[in-house]
């Protein structure tokens, strides 16, 4: 009986020396990959349990992120839920990760919103980059935005922006002022939409018009608000704040729409009908090709990406620019007094309208279209100012608080073209000072033509216009608050009162 109590002590003493092992080994992993590991990421504000820093985002992200970036640096690191994430908000660090590591952070860390209709694994926007990707950039860069066609579509956009100043027009003789936004929003919607189908999808003064508008200004603002689901994955099965239900609708409104006029055109190809030579017409012929990559999905989740970034963006853009003209009287004077020297405002005049040209550039620079980038994800941990970024991290490219850095701009919050005037600075992806519309392999590739129709947009209206606010309301009384979603909206409607 004694040995067997002394046999059983030894095991306990043994058992204990292995407990304690293991609590030793556990301690130091755990310290080793929260502590250690913490301090190789960037640094960044303290994250609670288990939500991280969720709380500190508050309404207008880009706006508080743009502050913490003052305190903890320009590369920040941030835990949302449980998804680590990386904020950059300077050019330097913007050309590392959008250059020098432009491959390991090429792809996206995709909303649950987007899961509508698998378009996550169908849309350009949202897929990574492999091979189908490959396929349609390709086809992007050589069906739609080809210099070739963008020169054949110049008729189409100066008919449509006349249009525009038509409706203005009507407006002026009555003395009713005009929602910036709203015409400027169809005369895009019309753009594209004939572009692709030959076809106007709206109407100035149609209800039904302003519908099919209210739907795809309502995806994109539902679609960029903060979701839980995208910081604790699992709840995407639950949909705690009915998000992804809340798309669905709207996804299925445009899709419906997308559907019946793709049915009808393979209806009259089938007739052999006269052919319309569009964007369309171009893609269905790939489509039907023996060897084709491309199939009818392809198609209408690549026309819902192109009318969703291409319409919402460049309407916001330009009521941004309309507005900080309105509050600057002296700047609206300006471009006055430039585009007037001309009789007709053509595309072939921008080149030769630098004041113009330097409004947009503020604009940009103010009022980024996406004040975040798309989220980009690491494929692969790689290192970024001696910082680690680690695989599947999502990376967020703060371009507001990059246009809004006083260490970049003087006077940042003031609008001032002329900063610009003397400036090679472009938005083409070169300088990372300015890259609304992205830099590196995932940068939009519809700039080209939301960059010719908002230059023409804005010379027209104000050459054919002057502009004040309605009801007497004095500029600095301009309500300029911002809504942040994907893009950045205006808050309240532009009303702008046309006379001549």
């Amino acid at each position: 009986m004694k040995i067997t109590i002394n046999h059983i002590a030894n095991n306990m003493d043994s058992l204990n020396l292995v407990l304690a092992f293991c609590c030793t080994c556990a301690f130091i992993y755990t310290f080793t990959f929260n502590i250690l590991g913490r301090k190789s990421l960037p640094p960044g504000p303290r994250p609670l349990p288990v939500i991280g820093n969720i709380l500190d985002l508050g309404e207008k992200p880009h706006q508080i992120l743009a502050k913490l970036s003052k305190r903890y640096g320009n590369l920040m690191s941030l835990k949302l839920g449980t998804l680590t994430t990386i904020v950059i908000s300077s050019p330097n660090m913007a050309k590392e990760a959008l250059h020098k590591h432009d491959q390991a952070l090429s792809s996206r860390t995709v909303p649950n919103s987007v899961h509508i209709g698998n378009h996550h694994n169908l849309s350009m926007v949202w897929m990574p980059v492999n091979n189908r990707w490959r396929n349609l950039r390709k086809i992007s860069t050589t069906q739609l935005f080809t210099s070739r066609r963008l020169n054949a579509g110049q008729d189409l956009r100066s008919k449509k922006v006349q249009e525009l100043v038509n409706f203005v027009s009507e407006n002026c003789k009555i003395g009713k002022a005009v929602d910036i936004g709203q015409a400027a929003f169809t005369t895009v919607l019309n753009l594209m939409s004939n572009t692709f189908f030959s076809i106007d999808l709206a109407n100035y003064n149609s209800k039904k018009s302003q519908e099919f508008i209210k739907t795809i200004v309502t995806l994109m603002e539902v679609a960029g608000k903060p979701n839980i689901a995208d910081y604790f994955p699992i709840l995407g099965l639950v949909d705690p704040q009915g998000t992804l239900r809340h798309c669905k609708i709207y996804f299925e409104r445009l899709m419906k729409v997308f559907d019946g006029i793709i049915d009808k055109r393979m209806k009259s190809r089938m007739t052999q009908e006269e052919q319309n030579h569009d964007v369309l017409d171009s893609l269905l012929i790939l489509v039907q090709q023996s060897d084709s990559e491309l199939s009818l999905e392809d198609v209408k989740h690549l026309l819902l990406d192109f009318f969703l970034a291409g319409t919402d963006t460049t309407t916001t853009s330009l009521v941004w620019a309309m507005a900080e003209l309105l509050k600057n009287p002296e700047k609206m004077a300006k471009i006055k007094n430039e585009v007037k020297q001309i009789d007709v405002v053509e595309e072939s005049d921008i080149m030769n309208l630098p004041y113009l040209q330097a409004t947009i550039k503020e604009t940009f620079r103010l009022h980024p279209p996406v004040p975040f980038l798309l989220p980009h994800k690491a494929e692969s941990e790689v290192e970024i100012n001696g910082f680690k970024v680690p695989k599947n991290a999502q990376i967020l490219v703060n371009v507001w608080a990059m246009g809004r850095d006083a260490g970049i701009w003087e006077n940042p919050e003031k609008f001032e073209p002329e900063r610009f005037l003397d400036s090679k600075i472009d938005v083409k992806g070169r300088d990372f000072e300015l890259i609304p519309f992205g830099a590196g392999r995932r940068m939009c590739p519809g700039l080209p033509l939301a960059h010719k129709m908002l230059h023409l947009m804005l010379a027209s209206l104000i050459h054919s216009f002057n502009w004040k606010l309605p009801n007497d309301m004095k500029p600095i009384d301009l309500d300029m608050s911002e809504t942040s979603g994907i893009a950045l909206h205006k808050t309240k409607p532009l009303l702008a009162a046309p006379h001549y």
